[in-house]
C-alpha cells in the first residue's frame, strides 16, 4: 500500500518514474492501477444516491465496477483507430510515449473524481432530484477531464516539440474518446440508480442515442432554474 501511494504522489507531481524525461518502462501497470482504484472509489460514491433504501445497497458495488469499466472499454475501442492514425501520420515510432500520455489522462480523471467524491456525497445529502444528480455527476466528469489536460500535455510536450503533428493526433484522440465515451456511458447505465427503478447491472434497452438524453437533461435543468 505504501508503494501505491508513493507512486501516486510521483504521478501527480510528474516526478520520478512519471517525469517526462524518465524511461517509459514500468509506467503503464501503475497507470492502469490508478484508473481501477480511482474508478472503484468514485463509482461506489456515485452509486450511493439511493443506497440507504431497502434492497439498493448493491448499486454502489455495480457503479464501482462500471466506472473503471467505462474508461477502459472506451480506451480499448478507441486505441486501434488511434494507432492507425498515428501510423498514417508517420508517428508510429513515438506511439509508446503517446500511449503513456492518453492512459495517464485516464488515470488523472479517476484520481480527480476520487478527490471530488466527498462533494458528490454532500450533494446527494442535499438533494433527492435524480436528473440533477445525473447532471451533477456529468459536470464532475467534465471537471476531471479538463484537469487531466495537465497530465497529458506534460507527456505530450516533448512529442509536440519533436513533431507538431502530435498536437493534431492529441485533438483527434480527445474527440474520438469523448464521442465513444458518452455513448458507452449510456450503454453501461445506470451508474447512479433511479430510485423509482429496480437495481440492475445493465438497464433494459441499453442501446440508444446518448446525445438525445444529454439534451433532455440540460432542458430539465434549464426548466428547473426558470421555475426557481
Amino acid at each position: 500500500m505504501g508503494a501505491f501511494f508513493r507512486m501516486l504522489d510521483e504521478f501527480l507531481r510528474g516526478r520520478g518514474r512519471f517525469a517526462a524525461a524518465a524511461p517509459l518502462a514500468g509506467r503503464l501497470p501503475w497507470l492502469f492501477a490508478f484508473v481501477v482504484a480511482g474508478g472503484l472509489l468514485y463509482g461506489a460514491v456515485m452509486g450511493s444516491f439511493a443506497a440507504l433504501a431497502p434492497g439498493r445497497a448493491h448499486q454502489m458495488l455495480y457503479s464501482g465496477l462500471k466506472v473503471p469499466m467505462l474508461l477502459l472499454v472506451t480506451f480499448g475501442l478507441c486505441l486501434p483507430s488511434f494507432f492507425v492514425v498515428n501510423t498514417l501520420a508517420g508517428l508510429r515510432d513515438d506511439f509508446g510515449q503517446a500511449l503513456q500520455g492518453v492512459v495517464g489522462a485516464q488515470a488523472c480523471v479517476t484520481l480527480v473524481l476520487a478527490g471530488l467524491a466527498p462533494l458528490t456525497a454532500v450533494f446527494y445529502l442535499s438533494s433527492d432530484d435524480y436528473p440533477w444528480a445525473v447532471l451533477f455527476n456529468g459536470i464532475l466528469f467534465g471537471v476531471a477531464s479538463l484537469t487531466a489536460q495537465i497530465v497529458v500535455r506534460r507527456t505530450y510536450r516533448p512529442l509536440i516539440r519533436r513533431n507538431r503533428r502530435h498536437r493534431l493526433m492529441l485533438y483527434a484522440w480527445f474527440l474520438l474518446y469523448a464521442f465513444v465515451g458518452i455513448q458507452m456511458g449510456w450503454v453501461l447505465r445506470p451508474f447512479i440508480g433511479d430510485p423509482n427503478s429496480p437495481v440492475r447491472f445493465f438497464r433494459e434497452g441499453a442501446w440508444g442515442n446518448a446525445y438525445v438524453v444529454v439534451a433532455r437533461l440540460l432542458l430539465h435543468a434549464v426548466y428547473s432554474l426558470l421555475r426557481w
